[in-house]
């Protein structure tokens, strides 16, 4: 868990879990073995070099030139959700583009194993989240490409920067499937069924908006980069989805303002995540952790639900 002394006096140690279509060739844009011997290019990066047991996939072409061609006219097709983008000045032209939307960029090199095994989840994830954003660039590519990546402080591949309105707002190095997957579902959360908070004003209207339905509000207070609160939101959103008629879940972020920082003082927060359990107006409990199934014990115990432990 975080604390709030780590945002308030130790902003460095956050995150926690913190590793410290202008594209005119219709090929993949990874290299096959083949390939990366006959690729003389060498590439300034360290490239990360620690394998992942999550589910991985690899992109292979076939021997035979026509299939090869066949499976990479298939494959542009089906990545044509992820912006491929090769200067600095294309790179800013899709962020001011996206506006406020959530931006996530892999950097990647054609010769690096982990980058072409993370990408399929990334083109996955861009045909499943509309209201975000994806971005590929290929350090290797160019000089243009080295400069961006040289600007942008990438010093291992795969690397992954999220941004909102031109600004970075987190990134992670190393990481596989699940986890790029808790992150988009974490930042780019604009479409599930867990409301987001701004303001204690806004949770004060949603308290208020339930005491007639007597609805349980189910409130997740977190910090915009803690690795426990990204870990646990996937499950949030799925049990707002189950549990739609009767629980409403709610979010907010204690770093995004002023308001909500007070907020969490206000309510004596001081590890995230916590989450709040709201019932008429009241606040009936509270529980601090990242647990899955103590998460879910608790939500049924204060629906009423006898859980034993």
């Amino acid at each position: 868990m975080a604390t709030l002394s780590n945002l308030i006096f130790k902003p460095s140690i956050i995150p926690l879990h913190y590793y410290s279509h202008h594209s005119s060739s219709s090929s993949l844009p990874f290299l096959t073995k083949q390939q990366q011997q006959q690729h003389s290019s060498s590439s300034p990066l360290t490239l990360n070099k620690h394998s992942h047991s999550h589910h991985q996939i690899r992109l292979t072409t076939k021997a035979t030139s026509s299939s090869a061609a066949s499976g990479a006219k298939k494959a542009a097709a089906s990545d044509e959700r992820v912006q491929k983008v090769h200067s600095i000045e294309e790179f800013d032209e899709a962020l001011r583009a996206a506006k406020n939307k959530l931006v996530v960029v892999e950097y990647a090199s054609r010769t690096d194993e982990e980058s072409s095994n993370i990408y399929p989840f990334m083109v996955s994830l861009s045909k499943s989240c509309n209201d975000v954003e994806f971005i590929l660039v290929m350090e290797d590519e160019s000089d243009k490409t080295k400069q961006l990546c040289k600007r942008e402080k990438i010093e291992k591949v795969p690397h992954f920067s999220f941004y909102k309105s031109m600004e970075k707002i987190h990134e992670e190095e190393g990481i596989g499937p699940d986890q790029l997957i808790g992150d988009v579902f974490y930042y780019g959360d604009n479409h599930s069924a867990v409301e987001q908070l701004h303001s204690r004003e806004d949770v004060e209207k949603l308290i208020e908006d339930h005491k007639a339905d007597h609805k349980l509000v189910v409130l997740d207070v977190g910090l915009k980069h803690c690795g426990p609160c990204v870990k646990v939101y996937p499950l949030v959103i799925k049990l707002s989805r189950s549990m739609a008629d009767s629980v409403v879940f709610a979010r907010m972020n204690g770093d995004e303002n002023d308001s909500c920082m007070q907020f969490l003082r206000d309510m004596d927060v001081v590890e995230v995540p916590t989450f709040l359990f709201i019932r008429d107006g009241q606040i009936q409990g509270r529980y601090v952790g990242s647990g899955k199934g103590e998460l879910i014990g608790e939500i049924l115990r204060y629906q009423g639900v006898r859980v034993t432990y």
